[in-house]
Parts: structure tokens; C-alpha cells; sequence
């Protein structure tokens, strides 16, 4: 069983928006193939945001409502990114440091 510092961040928000965490002994389970899954998707989609913003930035054309627009997305892209940076930050932390040096 894992203690409680090893409880792995879910990409993914709980009711209120209150983190959710996965206690598992198998990464390779079912619910931690989900969320590599979803981290995967949110990963990509961000990269897509990445580009529509740089299109727009040099589109002189592009409305203010289509900017808005593109800054909700982007941020809920940038929550994401910074979830999964989290989680993925705390599981090197606890990988053994002589394994990842090499």
C-alpha cells in the first residue's frame, strides 16, 4: 500500500474542484493507464492552443471576443499542464535517485 506522500496527483478535479489522488501499488492499473491517458490528451490539446495562439497573436484581424476566447481556453490549458507537472514533479521525487541518473 502506498503511504500517503506517495498518492499520485489525478489530472482531473473532484467536486468544488478539489484535487483527486490515486493510491495504487501498479502504475501500470487500469486508473493510472487512465490518467497517463488523459495527461496525454491534455498534453496535446495544449500544444493545439499553443499554436492558435501564436496564429492569432500575429493575425491583426482576430476580434477581442476571439481573444477572450482563446485566454479561457488557454488558462484552463495552463491549470492542466501545471496539474500534470505536479504530479509527474512529486513521482520523480519519490523515484529512487540512482535510477533516474542513468
Amino acid at each position: 500500500m502506498t503511504t500517503p506522500n506517495e498518492l499520485r496527483l489525478l489530472p482531473w478535479s473532484g467536486s468544488g474542484d478539489k484535487p483527486c489522488y490515486l493510491s495504487t501499488d501498479d502504475p501500470d492499473g487500469y486508473m493510472s493507464r487512465l490518467a497517463d491517458s488523459i495527461e496525454a490528451i491534455q498534453l496535446g490539446a495544449a500544444g493545439e492552443l499553443l499554436e492558435e495562439a501564436t496564429e492569432a497573436l500575429d493575425d491583426r484581424g482576430t476580434s477581442l471576443d476571439e481573444m477572450r476566447c482563446l485566454i479561457t481556453e488557454l488558462t484552463g490549458a495552463l491549470r492542466d499542464v501545471v496539474r500534470i507537472a505536479t504530479s509527474r514533479g512529486r513521482l520523480l521525487a519519490l523515484s529512487d535517485p540512482c535510477e533516474s541518473a542513468y
